[in-house]
């Protein structure tokens, strides 16, 4: 039973994760301001807090999982799955890095919008974050069904 609810978790974690990515990719456009760009940041303190649980579940069906961490450790899959999650959160860094100095500007400048350069500035680490990820369920995939091994 402990296999099935952490594989459970573990997957409505990462759909999670996905659906925060895509609401960031869509939030984030010029004139951001205010009560949205507060709400952006929200969704991205959430990014961050389900990216944790995602590794701590993760690692809960490694060495608690029915397979047994001999199932995993030794996988060039598990392990190309997981520098692919590492990758997405480096890639998500300058995205996080640059809400958080939105969000100081909103409260120091009343009116402050985020402008088309702001945006041309994250988007392309946005888009790779969503290519990246895209790895993440190929990888398991791959994993479930003998690769790597």
């Amino acid at each position: 039973m402990t296999d099935l609810l952490l594989a459970i978790a573990h997957h409505l974690l990462v759909f999670g994760l996905a659906a925060i990515l895509a609401a960031e990719l869509a939030m984030i456009r010029p004139g951001l301001g205010g009560a949205a760009l507060r709400r952006l940041g929200i969704v991205d303190l959430h990014y961050g807090l389900i990216a944790a649980l995602i590794l701590i579940v993760g690692f809960a069906r490694v060495y608690m999982g029915a397979k047994g961490p001999e199932a995993y450790l030794g996988n060039w899959a598990f392990w190309a799955k997981i520098g692919a999650f590492v990758l997405v959160g480096l890639l998500s860094s300058l995205p996080t890095l640059r809400i958080l100095q939105w969000r100081r500007r909103a409260r120091a400048e009343t009116g402050f919008v985020i402008t088309e350069t702001d945006v041309k500035a994250v988007r392309p680490f946005l888009i790779a974050e969503v290519a990246v990820f895209a790895l993440i369920p190929t990888f398991a995939a791959m994993m479930a069904r003998g690769y790597g091994l």
